[in-house]
């Protein structure tokens, strides 16, 4: 194992923890989460399904102009491990929303379309847990929050986010140890806005350097100019909005 991740055991025992605390503490019933076929929603749902049980955890599957393979990958570990899913297509929906704003679509930007997407996956997420008395869990790992890597009110939306604090690599470790099926943990990490997408692709680092990086400081400059540019481009989704004070 990787001297910078920490123990795979320790990490669950820890985040299952603290998840029945923060429902507890909430007066909540459960859980709900977007599953999306990826490997960080996959070790959310195992998560919150140890901490939780089967009857108080959700997690909804919301195809939007999706590849096909991810409904069949969220669909793999519902059923591999027992996870209750829902599906909502937003399809329609998200072409609704667009028909409705005042724009010919040539003249709408590539990343204002493709973030309507995690903002009405986060809304229905919403509509679920007040529907359901649960908390919304979301799925960012500590490399995706540090460098900004997320749509603003969009998969940030949520109650909590159990594995704000670990690295990609942890991660992975806990799928291991978690039993999310292979395939899930083999696929290359994509946000999955656009076909082909992946987030290495985009970043211009892999999540291996990141890791180190964000673990150690060490990193060629390359690294460390790509973590340190994401990390201060991105300082305004950190932080509530700011309030002009008379």
């Amino acid at each position: 194992m990787n001297s910078i991740y920490r123990d795979p055991i320790y990490l669950k025992e820890r985040i299952v923890a603290w998840i029945r605390e923060r429902v507890k503490d909430a007066g909540a019933k459960g859980v709900v989460f977007g599953l999306s076929g990826g490997l960080d929603s996959s070790v959310l749902a195992l998560l919150a399904k140890e901490a939780l049980g089967y009857n108080n955890i959700l997690g909804v599957i919301m195809p939007c102009e999706s590849q096909s393979e991810d409904a069949d990958f969220a669909l793999m570990l519902a059923e591999n491990c027992s996870v209750p899913v829902r599906q909502v297509d937003l399809t329609p929906v998200y072409h609704a929303f667009l028909d409705a704003l005042p724009f010919k679509r040539d003249d709408m930007r590539f990343l204002a379309m493709a973030n309507i997407k995690p903002r009405l996956r986060m809304t229905t997420l919403y509509f679920f847990a007040q529907n359901c008395d649960f908390l919304v869990c979301g799925a960012s790992n500590r490399d995706e929050l540090e460098l900004g890597y997320f749509t603003k009110y969009g998969d940030s939306g949520a109650d909590m986010l159990p594995m704000g604090d670990l690295l990609k690599g942890e991660v992975r470790l806990l799928a291991g140890h978690l039993g999310v099926p292979a395939p899930i943990i083999s696929r290359s990490p994509s946000a999955g806005l656009w076909p082909g997408q992946t987030d290495e692709g985009e970043l211009g680092v892999t999540y291996d350097e990141i890791d180190l990086f964000l673990a150690t400081g060490e990193g060629d400059e390359r690294v460390r100019e790509i973590v340190e540019r994401a990390r201060k481009r991105s300082e305004h989704k950190r932080k509530m909005p700011p309030i002009c004070k008379i």
